[in-house]
């Protein structure tokens, strides 16, 4: 990244920000609303293509706004974050012997060039000055900037202050409440890591990772990524939202439809038993075929108790998958819920 990138938490960071924000919330909002519209695509289907889309997109303006910015120092000189001076000093030398004006005549930007390459080299060379840059970029090298941690928690309040509120506004509503959950957690997790970042000794990263970033510029992707992860939140969380409270009164329903079936059935098998017995065990069928009278088919068997008992059997079975299938439906709501969530960590 470039050595003209602002300072954490400075105007050039929240104007960018605030930048990519409109064009998620305006642009690409929509544009993921179409992708997720029920039927148009399988839901599953439908949840891999937006993240896709979405990753696919940050990535691209991420990788754009990378490349308007520039190299830092480090990328200049071709030295890692944990370079000793000797190593910079070595660089600084062979770097200058190539771009030197003097050797390279036709080239109008050699001057440009040499004069970067020192610069770098001015800032790196100085391990105070190192120290600024890796933790406030080139801006605060050029106003002097040191570690305030008053003026830093400052900042930081003002700036996930700020976010909060958007997130929070942008995901009012019971259908945004995963989103909300999700943008929030996000934003929790953004605010220990940027913390973290700021207020180590030296560089927190191993020296593999990310050898040529600073603290500084890490903190900045995150901050650029952001506006791309909340997005996200907000449409997937709309899109796998469940009504909880509905889908439990659909199950009390059945419930209660399942005891009514029961409540009826038992005292049909009550009254058949009196019956039984008032007749001195005669049945209802007998008494049709003594006086000429032809039951209909499994009239007789259902106007027994064993049959009321059989009847009632098959009633429960056919509650028992109306009951079933409500309580399916909450979990799998429940899991597709989980694998959204788990897909916009990834």
């Amino acid at each position: 990244m470039s050595d003209e990138s602002g300072s954490s938490g400075g105007g050039g960071d929240d104007l960018s920000s605030l930048s990519g924000f409109f064009f998620y919330v305006f642009i690409v909002h929509p544009a993921t609303a179409w992708i997720l519209k029920p039927g148009r695509f399988e839901r599953k289907k439908s949840i891999m293509y937006a993240i896709g889309f979405l990753a696919l997109l940050a990535a691209v303006k991420t990788g754009m706004e990378m490349q308007a910015k520039g190299p830092n120092h480090y990328s200049l000189l071709n030295v890692s974050r944990n370079s000793s001076p000797l190593d910079i000093k070595r660089a600084y030398k062979k770097l200058s012997l190539q771009l030197h004006p003097d050797k390279n005549p036709n080239d109008p930007t050699a001057s440009a060039k040499f004069d970067r390459v020192k610069k770098a080299y001015d800032v790196l060379i100085d391990m105070e000055y190192r120290e600024v840059y890796n933790k406030f970029g080139q801006d605060g090298i050029n106003s002097s900037k040191r570690f305030d941690e008053t003026q830093f928690f400052i900042e930081l309040g003002v700036f996930y202050v700020t976010w909060g509120i958007m997130a929070f506004v942008l995901t009012l509503g019971k259908r945004s409440s995963l989103g909300r959950q999700w943008t929030m957690t996000g934003l929790i997790v953004m605010l220990v890591l940027e913390i973290t970042l700021m207020t180590s000794q030296g560089s927190p990263f191993p020296s593999w990772f990310m050898p040529q970033n600073t603290e500084y510029e890490a903190v900045w992707l995150l901050h650029t990524l952001f506006p791309a992860f909340m997005n996200g939140c907000r449409s997937i969380g709309s899109y796998l939202y469940v009504d909880l409270e509905a889908q439990t009164r659909q199950l009390l329903l059945a419930l209660q439809e399942q005891n009514k079936d029961i409540l009826l059935v038992l005292r049909d098998v009550q009254i058949g038993v009196q019956n039984v017995q008032a007749n001195g065990g005669g049945g209802g069928g007998a008494r049709l075929a003594t006086a000429g009278v032809v039951p209909p088919v499994g009239a007789a068997a259902r106007a027994t108790p064993t049959g009321k008992i059989k009847e009632l059997q098959e009633r429960l079975q056919v509650s028992n998958s109306t009951v079933q299938q409500a309580v399916g439906q909450l979990k799998s709501e429940k899991s597709n819920s989980n694998f959204g969530f788990y897909a916009m960590i990834l």
